[in-house]
């Protein structure tokens, strides 16, 4: 029987989605069939064989409270004091086991939930999926939510409900055959009530708590991001006095959150939580009513009611194992949902010519050791508009390519094209690989690190002095930044201590410590002052790079050889300087 049929018939027995089961299994084998499996294996054995253990042990104890009563009942003094002398051992020995279990489960779950975070990250970087996603999948929100918070979730929450499942199980192995040696009638009563409830509960209240707690997690995060994007904003909202519209915007995103939730709390506590109540109540007195004939009669010991009675309300305890944990499995089930579709994404091949976002042409691109465009005509990524028609041009090596034209013609599209980010269109690129290609924006990305970390970014292993660092610092004319901050080793916010004039120097420092062959440059200068302009242009000029930049300074002309003006209206040209 393969996969699939399992899936199938587990879902006809179970009454769940069968593609609900399919998504857990595809983000749960990840783990179990990776190069860890074994030691998790082991981690999973032990866990089952103490509760296997203490499985046994449990019945035990419920044997010997019984034994207590009867040796009250019959004022046995010397069998009394022996029952509770093997009872407080018994407990004694549960309490260092259970210490155990807890701490190697939590360690379990800590291991796979490192391998999980590490093998969705490695993904999500992986080919620039994290800008695919941001561009193709914009109905794919909070990736960062569901790396940091659902992985945590799902692992948990599995962990969590195959012991209690397990440990329900086992007992109910053992018990059922104490309770039906005891009184039939009463198993029968149990096994009826038991079912009945996980049927109302996972029938009834199932699917609607699913959907309002994966819709919290997605209401939390859509707020969570508007405080950040707010704070990483601060400065522009502040100049446009923007206080009142953000104020409305993130009280709107908390209103959605409050409503949602609130009507959480009307499925969860009330209606649900309503139900489990009663349904715990009953349980506590159908033992008494059912035996109390057998009892009263002396037909039955007290020592065995106190035995039946211990064994019913352990085995009820069990049988609705889904109904009472029912809270955690929406929430467990809303994770499966958000890691599943993420997952589905990750998998998928982003940087293939033949990937496409939309079942239209894409850009072919061809690793050659210069740089040219033929035929390329680039569509915006949703292939609604046309930027510009069949530009061609071949750029020799040490030489600058300077574009310009009025605002949305499609330069920075460009750039984003030879960067492989953008393939709605037709024609080829030939560029280097991209290990040879730096990338300058016009607002520079600072890490969060220390200096030496932000000057050598983007590479990570890089044999450079400190000497060596401040003569760079020199060249692009912040001779003071290391010891304003005191060192190359100090960690700032450093977007927020620098200013964009800073940064953008900063960037033009990463150029001279990685020395790569080909620089792209998007109006990386635009926050700088002529004079500091020229000078990192220089600079750069003197090391016989070849370059590309976007600008629309005269200034910037004497230091390219070509420049292309992509016209309105789709139309360009290329000219060459003297």
């Amino acid at each position: 029987m393969n996969k699939q049929n399992i899936v199938l018939k587990l879902s006809k027995i179970t009454n769940i989605d069968p593609t609900f089961l399919q998504r857990f299994w595809q983000v749960g084998k990840l783990y179990w069939q990776s190069e860890e499996k074994f030691g998790a294996i082991g981690l999973l054995s032990i866990l089952i064989l103490i509760v296997v253990s203490t499985t046994q042990i449990d019945v035990i104890v419920n044997t010997q409270k019984g034994n207590v009563l009867s040796a009250l009942t019959a004022k046995n003094s010397s069998t009394f004091w022996e029952t509770i002398s093997y009872l407080l051992g018994l407990y004694l020995f549960l309490v260092l086991v259970w210490a155990a279990y807890n701490y190697i489960r939590k360690k379990l779950t800590l291991y796979w939930r490192r391998w999980l975070t590490e093998h969705f990250l490695n993904h999500y970087f992986r080919n620039r999926s994290f800008y695919q996603l941001t561009q193709s999948q914009r109905e794919l929100d909070n990736p960062d939510q569901r790396i940091s918070q659902d992985i945590f979730s799902f692992v948990d929450g599995f962990i969590s409900l195959f012991f209690d499942v397990l440990y329900a199980t086992l007992q109910m192995i053992a018990f059922t055959a104490v309770l039906w040696f005891i009184s039939p009638n009463l198993m029968i009563v149990l096994v009826v009530y038991a079912v009945s409830g996980t049927l109302v509960t996972a029938g009834f209240f199932g699917k609607k708590l699913v959907k309002i707690n994966f819709d919290q997690n997605k209401k939390e995060a859509n707020f969570r991001f508007g405080l950040v994007r707010l704070r990483e904003n601060a400065e522009s909202v502040a100049f446009y006095r923007g206080e009142a519209q953000e104020l409305s915007h993130i009280k709107s995103l908390f209103d959605l959150v409050f409503k949602n939730y609130n009507y959480l709390l009307l499925w969860q506590e009330l209606y649900l939580n309503g139900f489990v109540k009663i349904y715990e109540f009953i349980p506590q007195i159908i033992p008494a009513v059912i035996m109390a004939p057998l009892v009263l009669s002396g037909q039955l010991d007290i020592g065995k009611y106190t035995e039946a009675q211990g064994a019913f309300l352990i085995l009820f305890w069990d049988m609705y194992v889904i109904t009472r944990t029912f809270n955690q499995l929406t929430g467990f089930a809303a994770a499966i949902e958000r890691l599943a579709e993420l997952n589905y994404f990750l998998k998928e091949p982003k940087n293939s010519d033949s990937c496409e976002i939309v079942p239209n042409s894409t850009i072919q691109t061809v690793e050659n050791s210069h740089l040219a465009i033929h035929n390329l005509t680039l569509y915006t990524p949703n292939y609604q508009r046309i930027l510009f028609h069949d530009v061609s041009l071949t750029l020799q090596p040490a030489q600058g390519l300077l574009i310009v034209g009025t605002s949305g013609c499609g330069k920075s599209s460009l750039l984003r094209a030879i960067a492989g980010l953008w393939k709605s269109g037709t024609g080829t690129i030939s560029r280097p690989n991209l290990e040879e290609i730096l990338f300058l924006p016009q607002r520079p990305y600072m890490i969060l690190g220390t200096l030496r970390e932000q000057l050598v970014y983007p590479q990570v292993n890089t044999n450079i002095s400190d000497q060596e660092l401040e003569q760079i610092l020199q060249k692009v004319n912040l001779p003071d930044l290391a010891a304003r901050f005191g060192g190359f080793d100090v960690e700032k916010d450093w977007s927020d201590v620098l200013s964009l004039g800073e940064q953008q120097r900063v960037a033009f420092a990463r150029i001279l410590i990685s020395q790569p062959d080909y620089v792209i440059l998007d109006e990386a200068t635009s926050a700088l002052d002529i004079k500091n302009e020229e000078n990192l242009y220089q600079h750069l000029y003197n090391t016989q790079t070849t370059f590309i930049s976007v600008g629309h300074r005269q200034s910037l002309f004497k230091y390219h050889q070509q420049v292309l003006d992509l016209c309105d209206g789709e139309k360009w040209e290329i000219k060459c300087i003297g």
